[in-house]
């Protein structure tokens, strides 16, 4: 593709440090040309941050830029390297198949950005694969992070979508798009997998320097830079993890190379809510053995971190054993960091403030039967917490609908009851703030799949982005409850709930 570099009425700030700080770490290339670039979708709050003039990056501008047909000065577009084991199965070289970083930049609140493409076409690393992406994964990419977003989740978030006008060939031919992605960084256990895997020792001494520096400079020239570093991921991930649990959240392919160092959500491929409450609950196509369902999330994340932790080894300690001792401290905190992670989530949606150690045990056992009660009874995860909050104004009626058999809700509620007066009587909250402060952690709005999907095959099919645009604005107001509202708070009819499944886009 010819460099088609010009000013533009939209200049981007670029300081590109992963390419500046770490040469021989990916490859520079370009992206591919758009015969017919259409911009489908900016997201205008998010260019503003990002210190963009949205008005600009507008219509045919925006269109040029972010199909890559125009690349912005000051960007350096490169494929990155990296490995990842996934679905268990290791991979020492998959990198950027379909996406290109194009440079970073400070927003306003001073915050390093990446921003990048993913669907602009083959690099060095497709591995056979036409480096395209289609239509409707890419503005699933934009519904699900904005509502991780709207919902206060860390995530990648999608700043634009641009339709290149050429068709992609899956099963069918599909209207091809690029997405424009923003993240704190694509740095990812499988970037550590790369180097560890070929025994670059100097470069993974030289990848954990400039990690620590992006992400945790307070641990510049530390000595036990590395282990602090393993630690410090392992409690975003934690935190991470038990956010996601708290919404219905499932990821869908918690590969190495989808869990970021920064503690971001990354990769709307094959992710779902769920709707009735279900441990077990897969929707990936391709997660035959269940390997991440939505209660095995926290034990995927700690298998992460142990891989991570094998990369880091010869940067922990010169001595082995006791490396891998320090790792294996490390590894074990885990589940005591996500328990508590967890609790804390789960508290808080229960309406209850903070509490002493001692209710730890009480509050979790509390917690688990109602869990067990929304299980046992096929009840919508996202409207029994939601309803919850109406039981805590002594609203019972909007919440026993929802639940087949009443009496054993009506004994759960009984000891939640006792519970909550302690609370009080305690002074750590008020009744009369309880059930506001539950509606504002316990959304009505999520991005259920079979609206998600209406949206999709809209805008794909038809070229129709108005139910796309609807169901953005209900997501983006997650805890409000208003007319509005009301049509994306429904689950979806049982039998299509059952059946449904989603699909990793590429």
């Amino acid at each position: 593709m010819t460099d088609t570099r010009t000013d533009t009425a939209a200049p981007f700030r670029f300081d590109n440090s992963y390419a500046r700080d770490l040469d021989g770490f990916y490859v520079p290339w370009k992206p591919a040309a758009a015969p017919q670039p259409e911009l489908l979708y900016l997201n205008r709050p998010l260019a503003q941050e990002l210190g963009l003039n949205a008005q600009a990056l507008s219509g045919a501008a925006g269109a040029a830029v972010f199909s890559g047909n125009q690349v912005p000065d000051g960007a350096q577009p490169l494929a990155q390297a990296y490995a990842g084991h996934q679905f268990g199965g290791f991979s020492p070289q998959l990198g950027d198949g379909r996406a290109l970083l194009l440079g970073e930049v400070i927003d306003r609140h001073g915050q390093r950005r990446d921003i990048a493409f993913k669907g602009s076409g083959r690099t060095p690393f497709s591995r056979g694969g036409d480096g395209k992406a289609a239509i409707g994964p890419m503005l699933r990419e934009v519904l699900i992070g904005e509502s991780m977003h709207a919902l206060g989740i860390p995530t990648t978030r999608a700043l634009a979508v641009a339709g290149t006008g050429e068709p992609v060939h899956r099963e069918t031919p599909l209207p091809g798009a690029v997405l424009t992605r923003v993240a704190a960084s694509h740095l990812r256990v499988g970037t550590f997998q790369f180097y560890a895997a070929r025994g670059d020792e100097v470069r993974l001494r030289q990848l954990l320097d400039y990690t620590v520096a992006r992400h945790d400079p307070d641990l510049i020239g530390a000595p036990d830079r590395a282990l602090r570093l393993l630690q410090r991921v392992g409690e975003r991930q934690a935190a991470l993890i038990a956010q996601w649990m708290g919404v219905g959240f499932i990821h869908g392919v918690m590969n190495t190379d989808n869990m970021t160092l920064s503690g971001e959500t990354i990769d709307y491929g094959p992710c779902a809510f769920m709707e009735a409450y279900d441990p077990q609950a897969v929707f990936s196509s391709i997660d035959h053995g269940g390997r991440y369902a939505f209660g095995n999330q926290p034990h995927i994340a700690r298998w992460n971190l142990a891989r991570l932790a094998e990369t880091l080894v010869p940067l922990i300690d010169p001595e082995p054993e006791r490396a891998v001792a320090l790792a294996t401290a490390v590894i074990d905190a885990f589940p005591g960091w996500f328990q508590t992670r967890w609790l804390a989530v789960h508290r808080a949606k229960l309406g209850l403030q903070a509490a002493t150690p001692e209710d730890d045990e009480a509050d979790t056992a509390l917690l688990q039967a109602w869990l067990d009660l929304l299980h046992t009874q096929t009840v919508d995860f996202t409207l029994g917490w939601r309803r919850l909050a109406d039981a805590a104004q002594g609203n019972d009626a909007a919440l026993q609908p929802l639940f087949a058999d009443p009496a054993p809700l009506a004994a759960w509620l009984s000891a939640w009851r006792e519970r909550t007066a302690r609370d009080d009587a305690a002074a750590r909250s008020e009744a009369a703030d309880r059930a506001p402060r539950m509606r504002a952690i316990n959304p009505l709005v999520i991005a259920r799949n079979h609206r998600v999907e209406e949206a999709l095959d809209a805008a794909s099919a038809r070229h129709d982005m108005q139910p796309f645009e609807r169901l953005l604005a209900a997501l983006q107001r997650p805890f409000d409850d208003d007319g509005a509202q009301a049509a994306y708070a429904q689950p979806a009819p049982a039998e299509l709930a059952e059946r449904y499944q989603t699909f990793c886009g590429t």
